[in-house]
């Protein structure tokens, strides 16, 4: 552990937890951070992740990512940036290897397809999901529902983009259980680990879509700071032919945007004479993120990748098929709802809204190839063409 700055979030000054735990053993000589860090590892929404989609639906290829492996090089990546920054980097970790928890099958097609079931119900959305899932769906204690997780968690994945003003139901309901101060800017450590967010899959998308064969160099080269980047890439290995340079061209966007970031936090910091982590709360802006410049190549690469990657054709029929099973699963549950499991099936709250908010929580949890089976089984092959 490095040593923490004045303003970084520490442990012993925690909040502390929903549920009071007094333990007669102690397991492991861990702070609460590292405890919370490592009830994400050990829960089963985590190990659900290996097997939901990143970019591909339900893909074929070992070497293509998936949330899982996402999520572990986003914890990376925070954590370097943490460790550099006087952060603590275990509440930066557990952040970042918990945000996508709350994702359903096939990504953001399947939360379309939940958010148009709950549209009359108060829709969906996988940060609230998140916290939902780690509040509540996860049990693996005898005394409460949920992880139990640190305020300064749950804060986190909360309001990791910044204040949320309109709250959903789902984050609404967590936030009338424990305050999480919505209306404020989360720790350093939760906005650290939402740009190390940004850096991964801006960066590691790319390399699997020219890994799928639907990005090329060529398209790539046509924004100016990769062709730039490219250039100084090729320079520096000249006696190297090009086709071995590309996994560098990844290797140097990201660093260059971790520099940047840390430069530019560090900037702000001392600008704002950021002092405490109540400081970082009350600051009333970002602290932790990118300069203007870099900001603005950030969302041009972004649009790029939309246009190139996330739109292609390819993926979006892929995306169309995954929103028909998950709206096709939802139908079926409604109407049969002894077609889910009975651990689900014998708890389902006969009212709505929470009747089909506890169907959407039993289908958010799914693996793409668990709904995919689900669908097949109810629907047969024949509804997949």
């Amino acid at each position: 552990m490095n040593q923490l700055k004045s303003y970084a979030s520490d442990p012993a000054d925690s909040r502390g937890r929903l549920h009071d735990e007094k333990r007669a053993v102690t397991r492991g000589p861990r702070d609460d951070f590292q405890r919370d860090r490592d009830r994400i590892i050990h829960s089963i929404s985590f190990r659900r992740l290996r097997h939901k989609t990143q970019v591909f639906v339900a893909p074929d290829g070992d070497h293509f990512r998936v949330r899982l492996t996402h999520s572990l090089e986003v914890a990376q990546i925070g954590r370097t940036m943490a460790r550099a920054l006087g952060l603590n980097e275990d509440l930066t970790e557990a952040l970042c290897l918990a945000h996508d928890i709350g994702h359903p099958p096939f990504g953001h097609a399947g939360e379309d397809a939940l958010q148009d079931a709950l549209a009359d119900f108060g829709g969906f959305d996988h940060n609230a999901q998140t916290i939902r899932t780690l509040n509540k769906l996860e049990t693996p204690y005898p005394r409460w529902d949920g992880l139990n997780l640190t305020w300064e968690m749950l804060e986190g994945l909360a309001k990791h983009n910044g204040p949320v003003e309109h709250p959903t139901w789902a984050l609404a309901e967590a936030n009338e259980a424990m305050d999480l101060d919505l209306h404020s800017w989360p720790s350093l450590e939760a906005q650290v680990a939402a740009i190390a967010d940004d850096i991964a899959y801006d960066n590691h998308d790319i390399d699997d879509g020219m890994r799928a064969g639907l990005l090329t160099l060529d398209q790539l080269l046509e924004l100016p700071f990769i062709a730039e980047r490219w250039q100084v890439i090729c320079d520096r290995f000249s006696d190297v032919p090009k086709a071995r340079l590309l996994p560098e061209l990844i290797r140097d966007q990201i660093g260059l945007m971790v520099n940047d970031v840390l430069e530019n936090t560090q900037a702000r910091v001392d600008r704002l004479g950021v002092r405490s982590a109540q400081d970082v709360r009350d600051a009333g802006q970002m602290i932790g993120g990118f300069s203007d410049a870099m900001a603005e190549q950030e969302r041009t690469l972004k649009a790029f990748m939309y246009k190139n990657l996330y739109h292609h054709p390819e993926q979006m029929a892929a995306a169309e098929q995954g929103q028909k099973m998950v709206a096709g699963l939802v139908k079926a549950y409604r109407e049969k709802p002894e077609l889910m499991p009975d651990s689900w099936a014998s708890v389902l709250p006969e009212q709505e809204p929470a009747r089909t908010r506890h169907i959407a929580d039993f289908l958010a949890g799914m693996t793409d190839r668990y709904a995919k089976d689900r669908y097949r089984e109810i629907y047969g092959d024949h509804h997949e063409q």
